[in-house]
Order: structure tokens, then C-alpha cells, then sequence
């Protein structure tokens, strides 16, 4: 049982009264709510009845496409084989409407300033149908770790990971992205039925000084959007101070607007005033979303336009680290590709869809479309294609074979059973002898799933270590 702790009682009475209070305390009490979130690559239905193995029944959303409260189940819902392969991202409702209100599409450079861990940036991946431009920043390593962990599951290859202040990242991109999402951090109030230990260090001062660092990322992200660019601005807090006063401040001092936004689920106009004092009446343009209304958690969510330039900001110089992206046909990374193409009958006109990035013995790919030449910044760039040997031949990484292995026609091995699966996903050797020996792109279930070694003993995992992490459930 979640107890709320007086400060939290005291701000919510003083500011939305005692009614809000009441219901917030029984919405904290009552039982979570789960939501998943299915791939747009995936076959919906072929899904559900998967999931079914595991005593996992959903029922869909009636207006957000691919998205499904979970009505029985959930013990096992990230235990499932389906999760592990990223055919779903276990993610609150709420959390969902800011990347559905910035709509971005594969034309579009895209920016999410705040991405750890993951669950916003996949989704504006998907949105943008994996092609184009996405960045993810995040200026915490251990955070970055699991946004990594979590967009390689989602087998997402149009989009570049930087470790850097959000606040300070401007003075890298001057009016350069389409789209902008500040999902800023914040005092949490929203998600208390989740995270209890909220309860136990929210006070009013913190939340305060949060919304000064809330306020600095804000402003970097319209500083980083060109004339014309939308900039969402969301958190997962009620408090004013985080919402409507960080935008009072934006508005009075940038050259933004809101935006009329239409949610797919209930919300409430942003408030106006604030302690008798009457704020900008354009914040009415600004959403609440309230826990018990919605049976998720709470948000805030607004959508500005950029309607003028900004001051330009003096650029940090980063030392070059020379990486540079290559194009299919470019004479440094067309060896590689033809070992990969000729070795598992992928057509070269596949592999022309992609650019590809050599870092010391590892090869990276991201989408064909990215736009963005300097590198210097970035901690990472698209997904792990392969590695060379010793021999200066390329093998191919699980994580590009769970998404070129539906063209290969030659060196694959199909996986007949649970057991086999298991013993695959366990990085163990399965024991049965395949006629060609040599890498194989494993398959599951008509699905492929990542690359492995037949040799005279058997069949070698090459499953990744870094996505064996999570219990698996074999049904």
C-alpha cells in the first residue's frame, strides 16, 4: 500500500483541491494498469495468438493504432520469446501520446533531447518507418546503456546516439531539426502508482529546481529547431511549476506558439493561472492528462511551433575522431559487403539501402537517408552490422541479421524446437550437424533471429550477450 506523504497531499490540496486530492489517493491505490505497444512490423493478430501461450490475453485500444491494454498475464509479459525479439515495448499509455502528437515521418531530422530509456525514441523510430534521421541523446552512461539495450531489440537502424547535457547540446545544432520531443525529467508526481518511492522525496523545492533545468532543456530544443519546426515539450509530473510556468516563461521569451492538439484520449486544457496570478491564456492550448481518467498516468503534454530564428549559439569544437559514413558502392566498405552478400545470397540492392560506418573492426549500418555527415559527436550511429576478422573478412551481427535474414537464400539454419531455441538464446552450442559449416543466420518460427557458427560439434550461438538479460518464459 502507497502512502502519501504530506507534501505531496499539502501541494495537490492547495492547487487543485480537495476533490483532485481524493481521487488521486484512491488512483494510487488502486491496481496498474499495463499497456504494450506492438512493432508496426509485427502481424498484430499472428501476435496476440502467440501470446496466448503464456496466459496473456489484450484488448486493443479503440482509437491509438497497434496499442493494447493487457488484461490478464502480465507476471510473464517480459518474459515472453515475442518481447525478446522486440515485437512489443511494454510501455504506459500516457507515455505514448507525446512521439503520437510529434508525429514525425522519414523526411523528417528528429531530435529527442531526454531518450533514455528508450521507450519515446522507438517509437518515433517506427513512426518514422526506421528510415531517416533520429537522434537520441542522453547525458546520463548508465541510462545509455539501457536506451542502447532496448533500440537494439527493437532492431532500429535510422538513428544516432549521443552522450551529452541537453541543456548544452544547442551549441552543436543551430536551426537544424524538423521535430523536436523534450520529454523532460521531472518530480514524477504522474507515475506515483508505479514508482511509490516517489512518495518517499518529492518536496516543492526540488520540483522547483527541476523546472529550471526543464526550462534550459526547453529552450535548447527550440534552439535547435528550424524556423517552421513543432517542439514537444511533455513530462510525467502535475505540478505547475514544471508545466505551465516553464511555458509561461518560453513564451514570453522565444519566438514560439502553441499549437491546438487533439489527443486520442481524454485530457484537460492546460491552466492559466497560478496562485491568483493570471498566466499567457494561450496555455489552455496545453494538455493534462489525469491518472484516474485516462486508467494511466499522468501527463502533461504541449506542442509549440517555431515562427521565428533564434540567437546562434558559438559551436563547441569536437575533436575528430575520423569516422566518416561510407555508401554501399564506396570502395572502402564494398569488399565487406560482398562477403556478407555472396556468402548468404543477400541481394546487393538490399545492402544499397543502408550507409555504413567502419570503426576499428566493427561495421555499423544505418539508413541510406541519414543526413547527418559529421560524426564527431555521436557515441554511437545506427546498429551493429558486423565485424572483420583477421583474414579482412566481414561476419555478420546478429542484430543485422534479425534484419536482413528475411533476403538470405543460402547459409541458414533453421532452429525445430523450443529446446533448440533455448539452447540458442542461452549463447550454448546446439548439437546437431548442419551440411555446410561455416556463419548461419538462425531462424525461429519463420523469424530470423540472429547469427550462429556450424562447426563439427554443432551449432554455436551467436546471440548477443548484451540481450540475454531477461528471464524467458519457453512456451
Amino acid at each position: 500500500m502507497i502512502e502519501l506523504s504530506e507534501n505531496i497531499s499539502e501541494y495537490l490540496r492547495d492547487n487543485f483541491g480537495e476533490k483532485y486530492l481524493s481521487n488521486y489517493e484512491e488512483y494510487v491505490r488502486s491496481e496498474y494498469q499495463t499497456y504494450i505497444r506492438i512493432s508496426p512490423f509485427t502481424d498484430d493478430q499472428k501476435l496476440i495468438s502467440d501470446l496466448r501461450r503464456y496466459n496473456i490475453t489484450l484488448e486493443k485500444h479503440e482509437s491509438i493504432e497497434g496499442v493494447y491494454s493487457v488484461l490478464t498475464g502480465n507476471e510473464s509479459l517480459g518474459k515472453t520469446i515475442e518481447y525478446t525479439f522486440g515485437k512489443y515495448y511494454i510501455q504506459s499509455l500516457s507515455s505514448m501520446i507525446p512521439a503520437l502528437i510529434l508525429n514525425p515521418g522519414p523526411g523528417d531530422k528528429v531530435l529527442d533531447l531526454c531518450a533514455a530509456p528508450g521507450s519515446k525514441t522507438s517509437q518515433l523510430a517506427e513512426l518514422m518507418n526506421n528510415r531517416g534521421t533520429l537522434i537520441a541523446n542522453e547525458s546520463n552512461l548508465n541510462r545509455i546503456k539501457t536506451l542502447i539495450h532496448n533500440l537494439d531489440k527493437m532492431n532500429l537502424v535510422n538513428l544516432g546516439v549521443i552522450k551529452f547535457k541537453g541543456e548544452l547540446l544547442s551549441k552543436n545544432f543551430d536551426h537544424f531539426f524538423d521535430k523536436v520531443l523534450v520529454d523532460a525529467p521531472c518530480s514524477a508526481l504522474g507515475i506515483v502508482q508505479k514508482k511509490g518511492e516517489v512518495s518517499n522525496w518529492w518536496k516543492l523545492p526540488q520540483a522547483e529546481k527541476l523546472s529550471e533545468l526543464q526550462l534550459r532543456l526547453l529552450i535548447s530544443g527550440i534552439k535547435m529547431a528550424k524556423t517552421g519546426a513543432d517542439i514537444v515539450y511533455s513530462t510525467c509530473t502535475l505540478t505547475l511549476e514544471e508545466n505551465e510556468l516553464v511555458l509561461n516563461k518560453v513564451l514570453k521569451n522565444y519566438p514560439v506558439e502553441l499549437v491546438d492538439i487533439q489527443l486520442p484520449l481524454k485530457s484537460n486544457d492546460g491552466l492559466t493561472q497560478y496562485q491568483g496570478a493570471d498566466l499567457n491564456p494561450e496555455l489552455v492550448k496545453s494538455r493534462r492528462i489525469v491518472p484516474w481518467e485516462v486508467s494511466s498516468e499522468g501527463f502533461f503534454i504541449a506542442k509549440l511551433k517555431k515562427i521565428d530564428s533564434t540567437d546562434t549559439n558559438r559551436k563547441i569544437e569536437i575533436k575528430s575522431r575520423g569516422r566518416n559514413l561510407l555508401s554501399y558502392n564506396n570502395k572502402n566498405i564494398k569488399k565487406y559487403l560482398a562477403d556478407i552478400s555472396d556468402w548468404f545470397g543477400i541481394p546487393t540492392d538490399i545492402l544499397s539501402n543502408y550507409r555504413y560506418l567502419i570503426n576499428g573492426k566493427d561495421i555499423y549500418f544505418i539508413d541510406k537517408d541519414w543526413e547527418i555527415d559529421d560524426l564527431n559527436i555521436f557515441l554511437r550511429i545506427g546498429a551493429k552490422f558486423g565485424n572483420i576478422d583477421k583474414r579482412n573478412t566481414a561476419h555478420l551481427h546478429s542484430i543485422a541479421a534479425q534484419t536482413l535474414g528475411i533476403h538470405a537464400t543460402k547459409n541458414t539454419a533453421v532452429l525445430e524446437s523450443l529446446d533448440e531455441l533455448k539452447i540458442y538464446l542461452t549463447g550454448a552450442t546446439l548439437k546437431r550437424n548442419f551440411l555446410h559449416k561455416g556463419q548461419k543466420i538462425a531462424f525461429y518460427n519463420n523469424s530470423a533471429i540472429g547469427t550462429a557458427i556450424s562447426f563439427d560439434e554443432g551449432l554455436k550461438s551467436q546471440f548477443p550477450r548484451s540481450l540475454r538479460t531477461n528471464e524467458i518464459e519457453f512456451k
